[in-house]
């Protein structure tokens, strides 16, 4: 890493979150607060900076973290999350998981509540 990009790594983030979404406020993709998100394995490397928020995202989402997670770790409103997980799903760079249909078992249910509750924690 050269001197200016630990320089620029050290700074704080000054820029609105809503710039990060180009002012969208919402996404093409169905995603639930509680949908947990995973990388696709991607052919060629991403090559985004380090203190961009799409990189970021993608770090995260190797623990399968929920959209509500993510947000909370990024400290950036949900509304932003969700649109930027959605051009990244739609890119083929992550993953939306199911949460629950009719089939689901007593177990998957806790999980959920589970993951819900740690999303919440994290906000």
């Amino acid at each position: 890493m050269d001197d200016w990009e630990r320089e620029v790594a050290d700074e704080p983030n000054l820029v609105r979150p809503y710039i990060l979404t180009a002012g969208r406020t919402d996404s093409d993709v169905y995603l639930p607060l509680e949908a947990p998100i995973e990388t696709v394995p991607a052919e060629m490397p991403v090559q985004w900076p380090g203190t961009d928020v799409r990189g970021q995202i993608l770090t995260l989402c190797g623990d399968h973290p929920s959209v509500a997670e993510i947000a909370a770790r990024l400290s950036l409103p949900l509304g932003v999350v969700r649109v930027l997980i959605g051009d990244l799903v739609s890119q083929g760079y992550l993953r939306v998981h199911a949460t629950l249909d009719d089939a689901a078992t007593l177990n998957d249910r806790r999980e959920l509540i589970g993951r819900t509750l740690r999303g919440l924690r994290a906000l």
